[in-house]
């Protein structure tokens, strides 16, 4: 499948990217790239509309950065007009990529990614795999199953980026190429900086130890369970103060109250924006560990941002995050317990375990590659060819 000197072979990734922003977009401009380097033609289809604004619960669902000039990027799909699905999927059927990819994360997109994908496979040589984040959203919604069967239809195979999403496809299609393969590892937020240098850049005090919840808060991830493990006596002797890096995604006033409970306040530090891209390297540098207590989850790009920087974990004992992080290796698996998870944080600094986590995740991010992610979805398409 490999490319040779006379042709390249082209693959077209719809799903977000720029100028829309976060995991997301960052998951496919990074796809793109790994593609590229193994000599393909690559092209990313963005969303000219992803969410109506009364569906997006952050601030702004745009970037402020400039374009990355190294994509090409073509900001056409309107997940809510299917007038522009037809024309989206006339548009690349024409082309005659040899494969498409599209993200799949949200039953709200499979009908535009559905009809897309229908439309571009009447040209009997395109085929359509799918690496899914969730087939089954954390917050379901009536639909979800009528969507998702309808998305599952209309692709050729897929990839899944944890043991329980494969399981979950299973339940919309048994015949069709399935491959399991580990979210690949984020590596473009920047380079591991000294602890001094990345408080100086964010503000912090050195002198502090840190804990770091990071990214959109949504009430599925926990940060609830944390604030009371947190509030546990004995961290306080460590010095200790956990820093919540991330946008708001739900009523911030809930969190707020359960903080004024436990008169906690003095030992957080807030920076509920979004965090840009260029920034993201400094908060995982000034941690000791990456906390994430979720209540539900299938994979998550925080752990492949963390394993990048080498550092310490600690997550909860739902989906596939127990699959990447060996329990005591690289960090604690607890079960969604305040005091197991507060007895996990003790634990970590009172044995000072950090070096010895750390040390662990540097040889064992290695297994998480994007050239993995290359070859497994190169396997699914020579299964379809055949």
């Amino acid at each position: 499948m490999r490319t040779n000197a006379m042709s390249k072979k082209k693959v077209i990734i719809i799903g977000s990217a720029y100028p829309l922003r976060g995991g997301l977009a960052t998951y496919n401009e990074r796809l793109a790239r790994a593609f590229i380097s193994e000599d393909y033609d690559v092209k990313i289809h963005t969303f000219s509309l992803q969410y109506p604004s009364f569906l997006f619960p952050g601030k702004s669902q745009y970037s402020s950065a400039p374009k990355p000039e190294d994509l090409d990027i073509d900001i056409s799909v309107n997940s809510i007009n299917p007038i522009n699905w037809i024309v989206v999927g006339k548009k690349i059927k024409r082309e005659k990529p040899d494969f498409v990819i599209m993200k799949f994360w949200l039953p709200f997109v499979a009908p535009s990614l559905g009809t897309i994908a229908r439309i571009i496979r009447k040209n009997k040589h395109t085929k359509i795999i799918t690496i899914v984040d969730n087939m089954i959203p954390h917050e379901k919604r009536i639909g979800d199953k009528l969507f998702a069967s309808y998305f599952a239809k209309s692709v050729d195979g897929f990839v899944a980026m944890s043991k329980s999403v494969l399981s979950d496809i299973k339940q919309f299609d048994t015949s069709k190429p399935k491959e399991f393969c580990p979210h690949p590892l984020y590596d473009n937020f920047g380079d591991i900086e000294s602890k001094k240098l990345a408080c100086s850049k964010i503000k912090l005090d050195q002198n502090v130890n840190y804990l770091l919840f990071f990214g959109f808060i949504r009430h599925y991830k926990g940060l609830d369970i944390l604030l009371k493990a947190f509030a546990d006596e004995r961290l306080r002797k460590f010095n200790v103060k956990l820093i919540i890096a991330g946008e708001y995604y739900v009523e911030q006033n809930y969190y707020d109250e359960i903080i004024r409970e436990l008169n906690i306040r003095e030992h957080l530090v807030f920076r509920n924006d979004f965090i840009p891209d260029n920034e993201v390297a400094h908060y995982f540098n000034a941690a000791d560990m990456v906390v994430q207590p979720y209540k539900t989850a299938t994979q998550s790009g925080v752990t492949q941002i963390a394993y990048h920087f080498n550092k310490p974990m600690l997550v909860t004992d739902v989906g596939g995050l127990a699959e990447i992080v060996p329990n005591e290796k690289v960090g604690y698996v607890t079960p969604i317990d305040v005091s197991k998870i507060s007895d996990a944080l003790v634990n970590f600094y009172e044995k000072n375990r950090k070096n010895f986590f750390a040390k662990n995740a540097s040889e064992i991010k290695k297994q998480y590659s994007w050239k993995r992610m290359i070859e497994n979805i190169e396997n699914i398409y020579k299964e379809i060819k055949q």
